[in-house]
């Protein structure tokens, strides 16, 4: 069992208690209570190259990252940088996250906010929009041509951007046979934690004009910034780099500026 898989399988297990604590049924009444998602797509088309600023604390590769006491803080520091949307990291075992950074951070900027996890089922999609999430993760190694074809179904649904992500060249026609239009490579294989920011540059050429190119993983420094958008993206997906950073502020625009 790789990585991903583990990873998954305590996913499962901490969404079993939560549907047990609140049905289906009660989170639709609460998004039915909402006001309209926030669409990213604008800003992550118009500008030179885009950032999706993240709040993750640690992860299975570098373990504890930062302490982050305060999510909403950090999102509002991310923001005047000129972040173009935050990522909340909500896995608990591995990356030490939460709902409630979710919610803490929507509650904080006026950005979209991604939410960043291992979707495997229509609930956790439900999960996102009620807590205030703009756009939803989906790892195409994690699912099923059919069940990626769903979750992308129950997306639209709840007015949910989706970015799909992939890691081969087999994965990115997946998503886009699933009509991925927001698509990220991850420069991290998720079964091994092995990280080659030469993937994006190999996969991007896969991906048409129109779908709007994300680079994830292994985006450490300017320098790094300058290699993936010379490839090609349009956005990219940051966080240990900023995370680490004793100013936030000022590493999203320096990375920003970079990639311009």
């Amino acid at each position: 069992m790789g990585v991903l898989d583990e990873i998954v399988a305590g996913v499962r297990e901490d969404l079993a208690e939560r549907q047990a604590l609140r049905t289906l049924d009660e989170l639709a009444v609460k998004v039915a209570l909402l006001p309209p998602t926030r669409d990213p797509m604008p800003a992550f088309r118009a500008a030179p190259l885009a950032i999706i600023s993240e709040v993750k604390r640690s992860s299975p590769s570098k373990g504890a990252l930062a302490e982050i006491a305060d999510p909403a803080a950090l999102a509002i520091e991310y923001e005047a940088g000129g972040a173009s949307a935050i990522s909340v990291l909500t896995e608990r075992r591995r990356f030490g996250g939460s709902l409630d950074d979710l919610v803490a951070v929507r509650a904080a900027v006026d950005l979209p906010v991604l939410r960043k996890d291992f979707i495997v089922t229509e609930y956790q999609l439900w999960e996102a929009r009620a807590a205030g999430a703009d756009l939803a993760l989906l790892i195409v190694a994690s699912l099923s041509d059919a069940d990626l074809a769903r979750l992308m179904d129950v997306a639209r649904t709840l007015s949910l951007t989706i970015l799909v992500e992939a890691h081969t060249a087999d994965e990115v026609q997946r998503a886009l046979n699933a009509g991925a239009y927001l698509l990220g490579v991850n420069n991290r294989n998720l079964q091994t934690l092995e990280v080659d920011l030469r993937q994006f540059e190999r996969l991007a050429g896969l991906i048409p004009s129109g779908v709007v190119k994300v680079a994830e993983s292994g985006i450490l420094s300017t320098a790094d910034v300058r290699v993936v958008a010379d490839a090609g993206a349009e956005v990219i997906l940051v966080g240990e780099a900023l995370v680490k950073h004793g100013d936030p502020r000022r590493a999203v625009a320096d990375f920003i500026a970079a990639g311009s």
